[in-house]
Formats: structure tokens, C-alpha cells, sequence
């Protein structure tokens, strides 16, 4: 068959190709080896690329081989693509737009519609209404189309019509020929990751819910590293690569690591800067308006959508089930709602998406009421799971069975850590979307029971279930169940297991099993605690161990140990050998290395070798060196080169340069010229100088320069500005503003501004305002409103209601509150009380209380009571010493691991 632009068919377009590649070699004079060097392609590829039996080149291959000979690209590919098309040539993975369905790439059904014939039901969607991100959508197919490579991702909350806007907006390249590939098989991740670098010329790459390729422990970084080679490769371009993504796994990804601590996510952070879209939650006036003119035109799903979310504008939400679902899952019966329940808890928890039945049947019990379990019959769960599977409005099951496909991997030799985690037995079920999101929202404060922890070590043997159910159980104060899925979890190979239980065993004192597990994660490439056990040692005393450790650390790879190294030996008074370790780290790539090293030689006096070396790490791309290069100008008196320094630093990006710059010129005695430099770094979007000068203004007695200062920062958006400028009117006694301004932090989102709301309403006589206040602020993670009224309920005589916000303090994470209650009582003579309180958060794994008053009674010389407190404590799991200030204290009593790692008391 003869192609229709060309002329030719498979087999002469093959011939014309390496034809033309063959004239090119003469015409250059080059060899074929030659061409290695310039393509960077392998010596097989070049070869096979001129041989007339060879299989036809690939469109990358194409490409560099034309530009190394100068050839036209165009054409060459055009001859490949005629070539490929007849000799059975694997193509690059996906397949042409036009044969895909929609809902097989994840687009919400939204409801049904009959065939001609009036007896079969199909899949319908209903009309479309363009928002704002679809016209960001749109420019961005235009730019794929006209040749470069773009990526958008569509941020927004579940069933929020993010996927349908993607489908809507690849329609265009469908008419061009382009392919779209969903890598989906076996796994999403796994998928993505064996053949990305496949992806040809004119391809979507469809990533819908982004998090399973991006979050995966395991690839994600690879996958983000894979996805910027085809972004930035013009060989395999144009490509377009559209994904979707929670805002919540949105933040997690781009948050900036704190400082010395991992950064797991940095290679996503820089591929999705620049690159994402916000969907808005709701339709505005103008979009409801388009689906109106749609219903009114014969739209029946919109239509039916809009008699209930008009009001609210949630047209997808509807569309997509969400209402129903909820509904569903508020009237099921109690064996059902036990079930989501638990399905809920694991997905918020970080359970993967396929849930096995055995665990969820295991979870649900102590969900269930005791008057609603005695009442189970033997066939309960084959009823609940029934009841789940009934789609509302013939969409979506609150809870459906999966079937995850077989995966289909060549033969050859993996790794342990390459092997993928062996699925469980019996059926998989999946949890609604909107049901999951529901659950994150309303049951983040919540503490699964304990049979959904059992079920989890009896069921689970997914590294990352276990690793994330470890982490969720050690930070509910559920330190047994912590233990043992940390045990699980190291057997199946996760290397952060082995780094925990490391760090636990050191903490209980048994330092050659946590150095003998610590070993085991840094043979699989996690040094990290190595290091954590070094700076434990060295804190101790020992640095003999600490040296030992660090240095295997650094042996297997870790800069920061190498780092970490040097300031012992500088600190030892070794300089020599500190900076020799610093040279090594910095070869190693380490940027603050230099920094340090040029520290230690401004120390010593060497003030030339330590602006060489400043130097030397803002060449390397250490912009904040050149801030400690112009600290050590102004020391030295030379204030102008200072300024010149800071400012080239500011210019290369450093966010300590403003400051820097601001506090030079108010040291000067410049006021007015430090407020200038401040607030155009505001006008930059950085609000930090103005708030840091804001501050050195409050500590000098200068109210009414700070409040301004403070309201400029608030008006570039500072939230933290906002609660200090608010603090200052709380304490002149200002109480109405103070008022007003938290209530502005607290809209934008700060946390403190509403516990400092609670603060207010709690001393006003307004007790139910200030619990509200209170809740809202540790759903955001900041119970500290709870502990506050705690103490206050407490001191004013009212215990009942002061437990009450201490154990919901508990539920969101802190057992701050009942520490505070346990104190209060203790120090007010009622022992008896505060051992109660302890016994009973105890009892619901919460063991701090217990190790606190074994503290207060140690310091108070009663041996005897404290002896019993610390033996209940180990008794309910806790022998080692956490969360206990260094020094402070030396835990005496009998109590160590058995030889599993399992804590437990060693007296009979």
C-alpha cells in the first residue's frame, strides 16, 4: 500500500531512509563510529540504524542521526513514520486519540443513555462548559501542536471535572494524528517508569491522578526525572503530558523540606513549578449560566444536575455521585458504614488503592457498636460487601471490587528492593473517591481502633502500607502497633523500617542491635541512620562510636556525614583534618560544605582564605555564601562592599540577602533606607525583611514602626505578620482590633490566629466559641487551643470538661493536654487523680502521661512511686526513653527489648 504524501510504501520508505542516511555519511565524511560521539547514541543503534535488513530506526534515532549529518529532520521522519506503519515495528507506547474511550482514561460517567434500538444503555457525558483553566489548557495543546513539548497539571479537589477538561482539551490533536498513552499496567507507577523514554514525537502522556506516579515511594522521583528528559529532549518532541492531582498531595510535593531534613520529593517540586492549574471547586455566575443554556437545549444530565447545585455551583460534584455517596454511606446499615469506615481510615492513613477484603473484614469489628456487633450474623460481611457494591444513580459503588491486572515483566535477574510487593489473598476492593476525600476531611482527627491495627499486621504486606501505617501508629501514641508493623515492614524490605526500629533500639539502650540494623538500611542505600545513631553518640560523649558511625555513613555514600565529620574534628580543635573532610564533602557535592570550612577560617583569623572560600561555594551555586561574604566585609568595617555583596546575592536568587541588606542599613542608622530595601523585597514577594525589621523595631520599644512595618508585611500578604500586629493591640489592651486582625490571619489560613481566638473567647466568658475556635485550629494540625482550655477548665474547678478537650487534643496527635491535667493535679495533691488520668491514657496507648509522673516523682525523691509508674509504662509498650529532654534524667528501672525487638519488662 502506497502511503498518500509520500508515494512510497513501508518497504521503499525503509530503503529511501537509509538511503538518504548513507549519502549524508558520504557527503560529511565522517565514520559510523564517528557518529557515536556526536548522537550519544550506542554503537548497536548506529549500526543497525544503515543496515538495509536492520529494523526501521525509531523517531528518536531518526532525528539525531539527521542533525549529526544535516540532513532534513522533517523529511527523514516523515520516511520513518511511512516505514514503521508496514514492517510490524513496536511503536512508541499509547495508541491514536480517536480510539479512546473517555471513561477508560478516568473521566467521571455522569449517567446513561440508550441506543438507537432502545434496548442497550451506554455511557454518557454531558455537555461541556469551559472555565478559566480550560483557556490555560487550550494555550498549552496550541503551543504542543506548533511543536514544543508542555506538561499542565490540573490541581483541585475530587469530582471537580479536572480529568474532562484534560479530555476535552487533547480533542484538537486527535484530528492530527497524535497518540495518547495512560501508562496504567501492572501498576501506575511501575508502568511510567519502564517506558517513559519509549514516548515518541505527538504523544500524550496521560497521568491522571498524578500522586500514584509521582508519590511513589519508590519511583516517583525516577518518574519526575523521566518526564523532564522528555520535556527537554528535541529529538522525542513535541510531546504533552497532562495530569491531575489533589491540592493536598499538590502541597506535600512542592513544600520546601525543613532545614538538614530529607527533601523526598525535590525532583517533582522542580518539575511541577511553573507547570500546574487551579479547578476551582464550583461553577461561577458565567459557567452556571452556559450550563443552563445547555439544560434548557435538551441536556438532561444537567438538567437534573442543576435542580440541587444550583445554589452551591458543585455541578461535577453531582455529576460525578458525590452526594449520593455521602448519602449512602450515612444510611447504610452498620456493618456497611463500619466497612467504609475502615476503608476510609486506611486510604487517609496511606494504604494503596486496592484494599483486601480479609483486612477490611478484620478492620471493621471495632466499628461497630457493641449492640450492633452482637447482633452480626454469620453471613454479615457477604451482605455489607452486597450493599457496597450498588451504584448510585448507575455511576459509582461506594465501595467496588477491583481486579488488578497480571503484571507482565520480561525475565531476568531484580533485586529485592526491585521486586514488587506480592499482592494479597482474596478480593481487592477500592474505595469511592469522593468517599476517600470525604474521609480525609472528616476523620483526619480520628484514631483508628484497635482492630483495624491488628488487621493491618495480620493482612498487609505492602512495604509502603506498612511503612505509613508504622509512621500513622507511632504518631497516635499506638507505640506496640508502631513496633510491630515496623518489624513487618523490615521484613518485607523497607529500609525506613529498618532506620526506626534502629533509632528505637538506641533509645532503649540496646546500641549494638541499632547499630547491626542501622547497617542493614545503609547496605540498601538509607545511610540516614548512620548518621542519626553518630549524632546521638556524640551527644553522649562517645565520640569514638560517633566517628565510626559517620564514617560508614560517608562510606556508603552520605555527604552530610562527611559534613557532619568535619565539625567534629573542628570542634576537637583537629582544623587539618576538619578541612580536608570538608574538601571531601564538597567534592561530593555538598554546597554547604565550603560555607563551613570558610567559617572555620574566619574563626582562625584568615580572613582572605575565608572570602576565597566564600567565593568558591557561591561559584558553586551557594547564593547565601555570598551573604557570609558580606558579613565578613561589614566585620571588617567595609560596609559599602558588604551592601555590593548582599545585593549581587540578592540578584542570584538568596533569601537570607534582603534581610541581610535591611539589617546592614538599620545597623547604619539608615531607618528610612532600610524601609525602602524591606518593602521592595515585599513588591518581589518576599515578606521576611519587612517582618525581621518589624521585629528588631518592636525589641527596641518602637511600637507604632513596628505596627506599620507589621500592617505593610500583612499587606503582601503576610499572615504571621498579621497575628504579630495583633499581639501588639491584644497587649495594649486593644482587644476588638486584635480580634478583627486574627480573624483576618485566620481566613488566610493561619492556625495560631484562631488558638489565639480561642484564647480571647475564653477569657471573655464565651467557653462554646472558644471550643469551636479551638477545633478548627488542630483540624489544621495545631492542638494547642485544645491544651489551653484544657488548663483553663482545669484551674477553674471544672475537671469533667477539662478532660473532655484534653482527649480531643489526644485525638488530633498531642498528649500535651493530658500531660498538662496529669501535672496540675499532681501539683495540687491529688495524686490519686492524676495517676487515674495516666492509668487511662494508658490504657488507650498513650504512655507519656505515665512517664511524666514517674519523672515528677523521681525529682520529688519518691523512688518507690516512681519505680511503680515506670513499671506500668513498659508494661504498656514503652521501655524506651522519648520525647525526654537529654540529660535531664536517667531512666534506672529494669525494663529492655526481647531479643525480636519487642518491648516488655525484664522484672518477674
Amino acid at each position: 500500500m502506497h502511503h498518500e504524501r509520500t508515494g512510497h510504501t513501508p518497504g521503499s520508505a525503509s530503503a529511501e531512509l537509509r538511503r538518504r542516511l548513507e549519502a549524508g555519511l558520504a557527503r560529511v565524511g565522517v565514520r559510523k563510529t564517528d557518529l557515536v560521539a556526536r548522537t550519544g547514541l550506542s554503537r548497536t543503534t548506529v549500526q543497525q540504524a544503515f543496515q538495509t535488513d536492520g529494523p526501521v530506526p525509531s523517531a528518536p534515532t531518526v532525528t539525531a542521526l539527521a542533525a549529526a549529518l544535516r540532513l532534513p529532520t522533517g523529511e527523514l521522519l516523515e520516511l520513518q513514520r511511512v516505514a514503521v506503519g508496514g514492517n510490524g515495528e513496536r511503536p512508541g507506547p499509547g495508541r491514536p486519540i480517536g480510539q479512546w474511550d473517555p471513561h477508560a482514561l478516568e473521566v467521571h460517567p455522569a449517567g446513561t443513555a440508550q441506543d438507537g434500538s432502545g434496548s442497550r444503555e451506554q455511557r454518557s457525558l454531558p455537555g461541556y462548559v469551559s472555565r478559566e483553566h480550560d483557556r490555560i489548557l487550550a494555550e498549552t495543546v496550541r503551543q504542543a501542536q506548533q511543536g514544543c513539548s508542555r506538561m499542565l497539571v490540573l490541581v483541585g479537589e475530587s469530582s471537580t471535572g479536572k480529568t474532562r477538561a484534560c479530555w476535552e482539551a487533547v480533542q484538537p490533536l486527535a484530528e492530527q494524528g497524535w497518540r495518547l498513552w495512560h501508562p496504567f499496567d501492572p501498576t501506575r507507577a511501575e508502568a511510567a517508569a519502564e517506558d517513559l523514554h519509549r514516548v515518541g514525537p505527538r504523544t500524550v502522556v496521560w497521568l491522571n491522578e498524578a500522586h500514584h506516579y509521582l508519590g511513589d515511594p519508590t519511583t516517583g522521583e525516577h518518574i519526575a526525572a523521566a518526564v523532564h528528559r522528555l520535556l527537554t529532549s528535541p529529538r522525542r518532541g513535541p510531546a504533552l503530558v497532562l495530569g491531575t492531582l489533589w491540592p493536598d498531595y499538590f502541597k506535600q510535593y512542592t513544600a520546601l523540606p525543613p532545614a538538614g531534613g530529607p527533601d523526598p520529593h525535590s525532583r517533582v517540586r522542580e518539575l511541577l513549578a511553573g507547570r500546574t492549574v487551579t479547578v476551582p471547586d464550583a461553577f461561577d455566575t458565567r459557567a452556571l449560566a452556559t450550563a443552563t443554556a445547555l439544560a434548557e437545549n435538551g441536556d438532561r444530565l444537567l438538567a437534573d444536575a442543576l435542580t440541587r447545585a444550583r445554589n452551591d455551583g458543585r455541578l461535577t460534584q453531582d455529576l460525578a455521585g458525590g452526594p449520593a455517596l455521602l448519602e449512602r454511606y450515612r444510611t447504610g446499615s452498620p456493618a456497611a458504614k463500619a466497612l467504609l469506615e475502615a476503608a476510609m481510615d486506611a486510604r487517609r492513613l496511606g494504604v494503596g488503592l486496592h484494599l483486601p477484603q480479609a483486612f477490611l473484614t478484620d478492620a471493621a469489628s471495632d466499628y461497630l457498636h457493641d449492640t450492633d456487633f452482637n447482633q452480626l450474623t454469620d453471613d454479615w460481611a457477604e451482605k455489607a460487601y452486597a450493599e457496597l457494591a450498588e451504584r448510585v444513580h448507575g455511576k459509582q459503588a461506594p465501595l467496588s471490587r477491583v481486579t488488578p491486572r497480571p503484571q507482565k515483566r520480561p525475565p531476568g535477574p531484580r533485586t529485592p528492593a526491585d521486586a514488587p510487593s506480592p499482592r494479597p489473598p482474596g478480593p481487592l476492593f477500592r474505595l469511592a473517591d469522593y468517599l476517600e476525600q470525604d474521609g480525609r476531611t472528616t476523620r483526619r482527627h480520628l484514631c483508628p481502633p484497635a482492630s483495624f491495627w491488628h488487621a493491618a499486621h495480620t493482612h498487609l504486606n505492602g512495604v509502603g502500607d506498612l511503612d505509613s501505617l508504622a509512621r500513622a501508629a507511632a504518631g497516635r501514641h499506638r507505640l506496640q502497633w508502631a513496633h510491630h508493623l515496623q518489624l513487618r515492614a523490615a521484613e518485607h524490605g523497607s529500609t525506613r523500617a529498618l532506620e526506626d526500629l534502629a533509632l528505637r533500639r538506641e533509645e532503649a539502650g540496646d546500641r549494638e542491635g541499632a547499630e547491626q540494623l542501622a547497617r542493614q538500611a545503609a547496605d540498601h542505600g538509607r545511610t540516614e541512620a548512620l548518621t542519626l545513631l553518630a549524632e546521638t553518640r556524640e551527644g553522649d560523649g562517645d565520640r569514638e562510636s560517633a566517628e565510626e558511625l559517620a564514617r560508614l555513613a560517608a562510606d556508603h555514600g552520605n555527604r552530610n556525614a562527611l559534613v557532619f565529620l568535619a565539625l567534629m574534628r573542628d570542634r576537637a580543635g583537629d582544623r587539618e583534618g576538619a578541612e580536608g573532610l570538608y574538601r571531601q564533602a564538597a567534592d561530593r557535592g555538598n554546597r554547604n560544605a565550603l560555607v563551613f570550612l570558610a567559617r572555620m577560617r574566619e574563626r582562625a583569623g584568615d580572613g582572605e582564605g575565608a572570602e576565597r572560600l566564600y567565593r568558591q561555594a557561591a561559584d558553586h551555586g551557594n547564593s547565601n555564601a555570598l551573604v557570609g561574604l558580606a558579613e565578613l566585609r561589614e566585620r571588617a568595617g567595609d560596609r559599602a562592599g558588604a551592601e555590593d555583596i548582599a545585593r549581587q546575592a540578592a540578584d542570584h536568587g538568596s533569601t537570607n540577602a534582603p534581610v541581610f541588606l535591611v539589617q546592614l542599613r538599620e545597623r547604619a542608622g539608615d531607618r528610612e533606607g532600610a524601609e525602602d530595601l524591606a518593602r521592595q523585597a515585599a513588591d518581589q514577594g518576599s515578606t521576611s525583611a519587612l517582618t525581621r525589621l518589624a521585629e528588631t523595631r518592636e525589641k527596641a520599644g518602637d511600637r507604632d514602626s513596628a505596627e506599620r512595618l507589621y500592617g505593610q508585611a500583612a499587606d503582601h500578604g503576610s499572615s504571621s505578620a498579621l497575628v504579630r500586629l495583633a499581639l501588639l493591640r491584644e497587649k495594649a489592651g486593644d482587644r476588638d482590633s486584635a480580634e478583627r486582625l486574627y480573624r483576618q490571619a485566620a481566613d488566610r489560613g493561619s492556625s495560631n490566629a484562631l488558638v489565639r481566638l480561642a484564647v480571647i473567647r475564653e477569657r471573655a466568658g464565651d467557653q462554646e466559641g472558644a471550643e469551636a475556635l479551638a477545633r478548627q485550629a488542630a483540624i489544621h494540625a495545631d492542638a494547642d487551643g485544645l491544651v489551653f482550655l484544657a488548663a483553663e477548665r482545669e484551674k477553674a474547678g471544672d475537671p469533667e470538661s477539662a478532660e473532655r478537650l484534653a482527649w480531643q487534643a489526644s485525638d488530633h496527635g498531642t498528649s500535651d493536654g493530658l500531660v498538662t491535667l496529669a501535672e496540675m493535679r499532681e501539683k495540687g495533691g491529688d495524686r490519686e487523680g492524676a495517676e487515674e488520668l495516666a492509668g487511662q491514657a494508658a490504657g488507650h496507648g498513650i504512655t507519656e502521661v505515665l512517664i511524666f509522673l514517674a519523672l515528677t516523682r523521681e525529682r520529688a525523691g519518691d523512688r518507690d512511686g516512681a519505680d511503680k509508674l515506670a513499671r506500668q509504662a513498659a508494661d504498656h509498650g514503652r521501655p524506651e526513653r522519648l520525647h525526654l529532654p537529654r540529660g535531664t534524667f536517667k531512666m534506672l528501672w529494669p525494663y529492655g527489648l526481647d531479643p525480636d525487638g519487642t518491648p516488655t519488662p525484664r522484672w518477674q
